[in-house]
């Protein structure tokens, strides 16, 4: 009798809900996603939810139009894992091939796209924490301050998260309120990593928890610190300072201090030049600036990450099929789309079999997001 080979749809049906399962951070933000196909490269425009203003009612009411702002996400991501496989996996039932194969492609994609969503810590100034950026949080008061700096910005009390590190979970499970806290989650990767509910905030643990390594920016030799390149308008964006050693750099996500001023985030790589200065872009835009304000830059830490669902996105969009007649199949369900192509190589005699998501990550609204260290 001859084999029943499994059907790359079936592959596919199967494979997109085990990457369900196994997705945290898309689950925690904004996502946008359409049929339409597109390709590695283009850019989208993605509808972000309206906003509006609560006014004194007076003798009649004021109506507010909708206005559903846009911002243009590039398609610049495309996780992929390629497995060569063999006719005895392809002749396996569909659960054994999820659990053989499936799962463990899809964690790997999951983990991915979880990690360059945490990479969106990059563009966050703002930050819920002490004077040592290397102290993990360890207690009731670290998530109240991050509780405080999205209260401060406005933040809707609804769908709101933290993201916590393997290391800082180790620090916050033990502690009473969180012990006791109700565990939930709509998939089985948000029920493992939940921590529970706690003052306002759903916690999860984070394998992908990124570490901010903090650029060589450093002062010159002879000075005590370094200043900004002369007076600087309101509203610049752009960061020049002076008495910087040559050849130190400044990493995006760079974290700048300015004394008496308030805290940047730096928003491209920049070196110091042979001139002892340096030019960074930063978020949010500068206030007047005299020029006799010391700037420093803020110690390696940990990102972990306190937001609104609105401060971040995922946008999935599905990709054609490949052409020259390779066996594809594009699946998509609530709203991520997986392409699974299977083809034949003469060559070596083997069969592979690639799953890949084509997407965006982006920061929509800074203000809703914070970064945790202790206090």
């Amino acid at each position: 009798m001859s084999n029943t080979f499994l059907t790359v749809e079936e592959i596919a049906k199967e494979s997109l809900l085990r990457l369900r399962n196994n997705l945290v951070m898309r689950q925690l933000v904004y996502t946008d996603h359409s049929q339409e196909f597109a390709q590695k490269g283009d850019t989208v425009n993605v509808r972000i939810p309206a906003t509006f203003a609560a006014k004194e009612f007076g003798d009649t009411i004021d109506a507010q139009g909708v206005k559903e702002g846009a911002v243009a996400v590039k398609l610049d991501k495309i996780a992929d894992v390629s497995v060569e496989i063999t006719s005895k996996e392809l002749t396996l039932n569909i659960q054994d091939f999820g659990f053989q194969v499936a799962e463990g492609a899809m964690q790997a994609l999951a983990q991915k796209i979880d990690s360059d969503l945490l990479a969106l810590y990059k563009d966050i100034p703002y930050v819920a924490g002490g004077p040592t950026p290397g102290n993990l949080p360890n207690s009731l008061a670290d998530i109240a301050a991050a509780r405080r700096v999205l209260n401060e910005a406005g933040a809707p009390f609804s769908n709101r998260s933290a993201v916590w590190s393997p290391a800082t979970e180790a620090n916050l499970i033990v502690l009473d309120a969180i012990v006791g806290a109700d565990k939930s989650g709509s998939t089985a990767a948000l029920r493992e990593a939940a921590m529970g509910r706690v003052l306002g905030f759903e916690n999860y643990m984070g394998q992908n928890v990124h570490t901010h390594i903090k650029g060589t920016l450093a002062v010159q030799d002879g000075k005590t610190e370094i200043l900004p390149d002369g007076a600087h308008a309101a509203g610049a964006t752009t960061l020049k300072l002076k008495q910087v050693e040559n050849g130190g750099k400044a990493v995006k996500g760079d974290l700048i201090d300015i004394a008496g001023v308030g805290r940047f985030v730096v928003t491209a790589d920049s070196e110091a030049a042979a001139s002892n200065k340096v030019e960074l872009s930063v978020y949010p835009a500068l206030p007047a600036l005299a020029g006799t304000e010391a700037v420093t830059l803020v110690d390696s830490h940990v990102a972990n990450l306190a937001f609104h669902r609105n401060a971040f996105a995922f946008v999935n969009r599905p990709m054609a099929l490949p052409l020259g007649g390779a066996a594809g199949a594009v699946e998509t369900f609530e709203g991520i789309s997986l392409r699974v192509t299977m083809g034949y190589a003469m060559s070596s005699k083997k069969n592979t079999i690639s799953f890949d998501v084509l997407y965006g990550c982006k920061t929509l609204q800074p203000e809703l997001a914070c970064r945790v260290w202790r206090q």
